[in-house]
């Protein structure tokens, strides 16, 4: 079972975490989150339990406990959501700011008051 862990204070190990849920059962991955751009970390991750019965315990028995002067946050991860990729800059979109059609030509007349 997929195991979300938030609140997490940023000086957190993969060690630490992996001691943590050690105590409920076998851990098999951790993987804590960090920043693309900085590389700081970001205050959760994951923990990846074998056994469902093990991953149950862990939820309940670290889900509100202080660590790291913080309360933690656990429970069954959720599936990612999927999302829309980002549309490149089209040089074709004849969209100005605020959305209005812009006419290529400029000056910014409608071909009838010509």
């Amino acid at each position: 079972m997929n195991i979300y862990v938030g609140n997490l204070p940023y000086s957190a190990t993969e060690d630490e975490i992996r001691e943590l849920f050690a105590a409920f059962g076998q851990v098999t991955t951790v993987t804590l989150i960090t920043d693309k751009f900085s590389g700081q970390p970001r205050g959760f991750g994951f923990v990846e339990m074998q056994d469902d019965a093990e991953a149950e315990q862990a939820i309940q028995g670290l889900n509100g406990k202080e660590f790291g002067k913080r309360n933690l946050v656990v429970n069954p991860a959720r599936p990612r959501e999927e999302r829309r990729p980002r549309r490149p800059s089209d040089s074709s979109d004849r969209r100005g700011p605020g959305g209005e059609q812009r006419d290529r030509r400029g000056g910014g007349r409608n071909r009838d008051e010509w």
